[in-house]
């Protein structure tokens, strides 16, 4: 049985700055929302870019920034980027848990998770936990919405924007003009060229 996970975040969560938050606490540059943190505030023991090979998209509407909030359609055209957190089996509960805003301390069965590949713990709109690859032996992990769940598409605010930016400048090394211009791709819907961030 492993021992870590890696969280592969590919909306605000890019940011390491940002994902502190979810970890240690706290309130985000531009956010409305404080976190309580992870019951095990250690850092994350990695932290590098990667890719998703589905889409990312904007919608629904965030109580925590306004506008549309990212969510990962594993069957959309990519590559999508994102930013993967190595994790202990108790934080990833606990950030999937703050995700969803809910208290940390649940449970979540990793175990099947990782050998079905997917679980779905509600209708909520992050309630889909998804098995995206491996790093060095250790299952990827991400989540967004349910198969059977509508997302309406919307532009996120500029805030969220901004927090997606600087993790695409901090993690994949983007310029700032590279890194909105990618996230104006996943607003218009055209699939990523392939010339952002590198492969891992």
């Amino acid at each position: 049985m492993t021992t870590h996970v890696w969280y592969a975040s590919y909306g605000s969560n890019l940011s390491p700055q940002r994902f502190d938050c979810y970890v240690s606490g706290g309130r985000p540059e531009g956010a409305r929302r404080t976190y309580t943190g992870c019951r095990d505030t250690t850092m994350p023991t990695g932290c590098r870019p990667t890719q998703l090979p589905g889409r990312v998209l904007f919608g629904a509407e965030s109580s925590v920034w306004g506008g549309g909030m990212a969510f990962y359609d594993p069957q959309g055209e990519g590559p999508s980027l994102a930013t993967a957190y190595r994790l202990t089996l108790e934080q990833f509960p606990d950030v999937w848990l703050q995700e969803r805003h809910l208290p940390v301390g649940g449970a979540l069965p990793l175990d099947r998770t990782i050998a079905a590949g997917e679980w779905v713990g509600g209708t909520g709109l992050y309630d889909r936990v998804l098995v995206a690859g491996s790093i060095e032996r250790e299952p990827v992990l991400t989540f967004t919405f349910p198969a059977s769940v509508q997302v309406a598409e919307q532009p996120p605010s500029p805030a969220y924007a901004a927090t997606i930016e600087r993790g695409l400048i901090a993690t994949h090394g983007l310029s700032r003009e590279e890194a909105a211009a990618y996230i104006a791709r996943l607003v218009s819907g055209r699939t990523p060229d392939g010339a952002y961030g590198a492969a891992r």
